[in-house]
């Protein structure tokens, strides 16, 4: 056997093996980054459909001849500024999430505040309408959790395996970089105060 045979086939195999390496890595990081996005553009969905139903509150809300205006004029706002709000799902940033978590927060708070205002109005809370969309939304809110958790454990995978020897090393040639979880709002591990008016 030729001397130089020895060399070339260690040389071959290394290069192989490297090859494989980053191959796989590259390729198993662009699969769990996908899968994040999928599962954010699930967050998205679900949110979607919170604002979709919304629509059809406020239009069965309006009916109600002295319903107060206000307060469905902020439901209508809010609604309006979350759905402007977008987000790059290929360039995630905390910047943008939060941005996304603020409009959605104040849907949220004038949603509530709407449904607690609804409670003085016999006529609404025995409308067919409004209590199969006040039930929808209520599965809404279950789905959108559901999704923000599927989001977060999408982002945990996908970190974890980018911040690990040796895939840190190849995640960084290949420019893979942490994403960001989707966090709860300030405060929000506070109960909040309930005040009844009787």
């Amino acid at each position: 056997m030729k001397k130089w045979l020895i060399p070339a086939i260690i040389i071959v195999v290394a290069v192989f093996g490297i090859y494989r390496l980053t191959a796989g890595v590259n390729n198993t990081a662009i699969e769990y980054q996908e899968d994040a996005r999928r599962a954010w553009a699930n967050v998205e969905s679900s949110y979607q459909r919170r604002n979709d139903l919304i629509g059809n509150l406020v239009k069965t809300v309006e009916g109600a001849a002295d319903f107060e205006r206000g307060t469905l004029t902020d439901v209508i706002e809010a609604r309006a500024k979350a759905t402007s709000v977008s987000v790059d799902p290929s360039n995630l940033s905390a910047d943008q999430i939060q941005q996304f978590q603020q409009a959605q927060s104040g849907v949220s708070s004038a949603l509530s505040r709407l449904l607690v205002t609804v409670e003085r109005y016999p006529e609404l809370k025995a409308n067919q309408n409004f209590l199969q969309l006040q039930s929808q939304l209520e599965g809404t809110e279950n789905r959108i959790n559901v999704a923000r958790d599927r989001y977060n454990e999408a982002v945990t995978n996908y970190n974890k395996y980018i911040r690990v020897f040796p895939n840190n090393i190849v995640a960084g040639w290949f420019g893979f970089d942490q994403m960001e979880r989707y966090q709860a709002d300030e405060g929000s591990e506070d109960a909040p105060d309930v005040e009844f008016d009787f």
